[in-house]
């Protein structure tokens, strides 16, 4: 371990890193560092005696015996301590915000399980898993990395994200927030879809039943449903939070003037409002803040976003010149996604490129670490394809960009704001914006 007044570091035959001790890194690191270098000096102990022993040709033999035993205990109980700090210190990396106006306290990072199922072409272009084995693996990655919040929804792979979800998380139950969703088409009935009383009611109990679970911690409304009586759905709604079957209640995917009509309905009778907002949001997608975050601002409704890294264009492996990679779900699903012009996306690539090597950090990773430091802003939803992609995603907390790489990544990637949000602009003595 290397130490001086302002930095602490390790050193070794293949590594040298040194950080500053009063950095996050480094109040996180140094007792863990102290710990591991006690436990390479008794190893060292334990090796000096076992060589004295293997030297002495029986005499003192017991005794010296007994020494070596005293130290591996003491060396395997300072390791068990090493694990256990080593443990909740990354547990202590991921950030928890509250979510929206409510007391519920989220991961900033959650996983997102609509990679689970496979049973569909939609969910097999993000590379879906069936198998609940692989699943458990990517559940214990993200409770190691402290995410507590997890996200599915019926229609994800026609129900089986949730049955796969539910069965990884089986014996867990008690340490994780599920969030599951209803509104859109399952099924091919004229009323196997929208937000009606019926609907929702079917879609609500089939949700419990497919996670094995008696209620999810977070419901939400897929889409903006322009037929069915705002009352009805928030009544609806209203009654799941009385049973117990819904703790939390938001809407994803909101035009501005619907969410707030929802928001003055429940106010009106006294019902649950929502709370969150899941809503896409990247650095080649910035809408959100056009609107939509004015009005969460306002109202305390948490943003929870879907596809932070601009629907798997800001991945690093998009580049200037290059065609897609081989293994890529923009192959089916490129076109699906508006990310403005390709000069537009690549200018924001390059932007990226410039921050990640200042920081050290890969291209992901600095996008999602953008969209932590912006307002209203409660969770962003991970997937990934394979367990790698899953831990360098995790690795986007613990540590923030400065303001001056905010503002280079800000610069590159703006926009001109559709009406009426130009307008506003030009006023910001009476319209202060929101970043």
């Amino acid at each position: 371990m290397l130490r001086t007044a302002d930095s602490v570091g390790i050193k070794s035959a293949h590594l040298k890193w040194r950080f500053p001790a009063r950095s996050m890194l480094g109040r996180f690191c140094t007792p863990l560092l102290e710990e591991a270098a006690g436990c390479a000096n008794l190893l060292k102990r334990l090796q000096g005696s076992v060589a004295v022993v293997a030297s002495s040709h029986g005499k003192g033999y017991p005794e010296k015996t007994a020494r070596c035993a005293n130290l591996l205990k003491e060396l395997q109980g300072q390791s068990r301590s090493l694990h256990l700090r080593t443990e909740r210190g990354i547990q202590r990396a991921m950030e928890y915000r509250l979510l929206g106006g409510s007391g519920l306290k989220v991961s900033v990072l959650a996983f997102g399980a609509q990679s689970f199922g496979g049973d569909d072409w939609f969910s097999d272009s993000w590379g879906a898993t069936g198998d609940v084995a692989e699943a458990r693996r990517r559940v214990d990655i993200c409770l190691d990395a402290g995410v507590n919040l997890f996200d599915t929804a019926d229609i994800y792979s026609n129900g089986r994200s949730e049955e796969v979800l539910g069965k990884a998380l089986e014996g867990k139950r008690d340490r994780v927030l599920i969030s599951s969703k209803a509104t859109l088409r399952l099924g091919d009935g004229p009323n196997d879809v929208r937000s009606s009383r019926y609907h929702l009611r079917r879609s609500i109990e089939d949700s419990l039943r497919r996670l094995g679970t008696d209620h999810v911690d977070m419901y939400y409304m897929h889409g903006f449903d322009a037929i069915t009586p705002v009352e009805e759905t928030m009544e609806t709604l209203n009654s799941f939070v009385r049973e117990g079957k819904v703790r939390y209640i938001g809407c994803s995917n909101f035009p501005g003037w619907h969410l707030m009509k929802s928001l003055a309905v429940a106010d009106r009778y006294g019902w649950a409002r929502y709370v969150a907002h899941q809503v896409y949001y990247s650095l080649v997608g910035r809408d959100y803040e056009w609107e939509l975050m004015p009005l969460a601002q306002d109202q305390k409704v948490g943003a929870t976003v879907w596809s932070p890294l601009g629907w798997a264009v800001l991945t690093g492996k998009i580049r200037r010149g290059q065609p897609l990679p081989e293994v890529s779900r923009l192959h089916k699903t490129g076109d699906l996604i508006p990310h403005g012009s390709d000069e537009h996306l690549y200018n924001v690539v390059d932007a990226l490129d410039v921050v990640a090597a200042e920081t050290g950090k890969t291209v992901p990773q600095v996008a999602l670490n953008w969209l932590l430091q912006r307002p209203t802003i409660s969770s962003l939803i991970v997937g990934a394809r394979n367990e790698e992609q899953l831990r360098q995603n995790l690795g986007a907390v613990g540590w923030n960009l400065t303001a001056e790489q905010v503002a280079a990544l800000d610069k590159a990637s703006a926009v001109p704001p559709s009406y009426p949000c130009w307008h506003h602009r030009l006023f910001t003595e009476i319209s202060p914006q929101s970043v």
